[in-house]
């Protein structure tokens, strides 16, 4: 494992840090202010903010960086993106809210679009200037992706797209989507799927905000009533949706990983900082011993994962695909953030009952962390889900056994 830049990187890095200092400002290490992954930020006024930083980035050549110039990137290395994004999040910015078209709609046209869906997307896109969401989940499917049944059916040029998707975030923001239909019921299940990209303010589409504990409502409900999609807005074959939506599904899981590997971090300098200002019996906590045992135990873990994705970045940094060491980041880095914001509303006493940005300590910040969780232990695969992963690829152990192999989707038992 080597933590050291290259020469070129650490000239890239000095780079990087030269154009954040002329247009951002330094966070303050101790303030908790724009750390929250679930808080609800996503206002109008916000996402104006978020479109002009990532617009400001794209004109200086900072934003997608490993895309192609002629898509809106600069043409550079995995490794340099890393390193722009490690040194960006020492600076005060909008929260991040083109995730889902960046990180994973963008490399699924990169590999499955025409040159055509290319040129059309991926420029406004790496701009910030159109916002994207995944319609994949559905209420029936659950983690089982490929059970989904959404239908799609072609009348000439165009499909008419008739059913619901589910837990879509940003969706009521959002101008277009990534969606999985399937156009077949006749093929086995993971065969008979079609991939579209689609204009969100299409006639038919029909979107509900889901009120969530922490108080937000980024997830919805999207519900489709014979709508209309071009032929041109199809990603790869008819039937091969399957195979597009694996690209995705790898981006996204990359995507989370990597998140799960740096809001454990955050959450462990607030978690300290909070051990130094609540008191237990009379004292500051901090100086409980078995408060200190606590945050050790949890330093330790943090440590841990810090090193897995260090790993991961060796392996890139040579040229190497990663293994599974995402789905460990995002099982393990759930886990964790969970427990430290258990553990941090024990330390308020009563005082961990608030919720909302008047509460006592950190604005309510570990009370939002602890209802959010469970949706990022879900999201882009649920921790069964990644224990299969890491079971079946890493630890070569059997594969699940299927009752739906090579069977009709038409056939396969529902339980209704």
């Amino acid at each position: 494992m080597d933590f050291k830049d290259t020469p070129q990187e650490a000239e890239f890095r000095a780079e990087a840090r030269a154009w954040l200092d002329a247009n951002a400002k330094l966070k303050d290490p101790n303030s908790s202010e724009g750390f929250g992954m679930f808080s609800e930020r996503e206002n109008p006024d916000m996402i104006k903010r978020a479109q002009a930083w990532q617009a400001k980035k794209a004109d200086a050549g900072w934003a997608c960086i490993t895309w192609p110039k002629e898509y809106g990137g600069r043409g550079g290395t995995v490794m340099e993106n890393i390193i722009f994004n490690q040194e960006e999040r020492r600076y005060e910015t909008p929260p991040n809210v083109f995730g889902i078209g960046i990180g994973m709609a963008g490399p699924t046209i990169m590999t499955h679009g025409t040159e055509e869906q290319k040129k059309r997307h991926l420029p406004p896109m790496a701009r910030g200037d159109i916002i994207w969401c995944q319609l994949f989940s559905e209420p029936g499917a659950g983690s089982d992706l490929a059970a989904l049944r959404t239908r799609s059916e072609r009348q000439g040029d165009e499909w008419v797209v008739n059913g619901q998707k589910v837990w879509t975030s940003g969706a009521h923001y959002s101008k277009w989507g990534i969606l999985v239909t399937r156009s077949d019921f006749d093929a086995p299940k993971h065969k008979g799927l079609t991939y579209f990209v689609v204009d969100m303010e299409s006639p038919g589409i029909e979107v509900r905000p889901i009120k969530q504990m922490t108080g937000g409502a980024n997830f919805n409900e999207v519900f489709f009533s014979d709508v209309r999609i071009p032929d041109t807005n199809r990603l790869d074959a008819v039937g091969n949706g399957w195979s597009v939506a694996i690209t995705t599904l790898m981006n996204e899981r990359m995507s989370i990983g990597t998140g799960m590997n740096l809001a454990p971090a955050d959450a462990f300098d607030e978690l300290r900082r909070l051990a130094e200002s609540a008191y237990l019996d009379g004292a500051p906590a901090i100086e409980n011993s078995l408060v200190r045992n606590r945050i050790a135990e949890f330093y330790t873990r943090l440590k841990s994962l810090e090193l897995t994705g260090y790993r991961t970045l060796s392996y890139i940094s040579r040229g190497a695909m990663p293994g599974t060491e995402s789905a460990v980041l995002k099982l393990a880095g759930g886990i964790l953030l969970q427990e430290m914001s258990a553990f941090a509303m024990e330390l308020q006493g009563p005082l961990g009952i608030e919720h909302g940005a008047d509460a006592s300590f950190n604005h309510g910040l570990f009370q939002d962390i602890y209802l959010g969780i469970p949706a990022m232990r879900i999201a882009g695969g649920s921790d069964e889900v990644q224990r299969n992963v890491i079971g079946e690829r890493e630890l070569g152990l059997p594969q699940e056994n299927r009752v739906d192999k090579g069977v009709p989707f038409k056939d396969v038992p529902t339980g209704a």
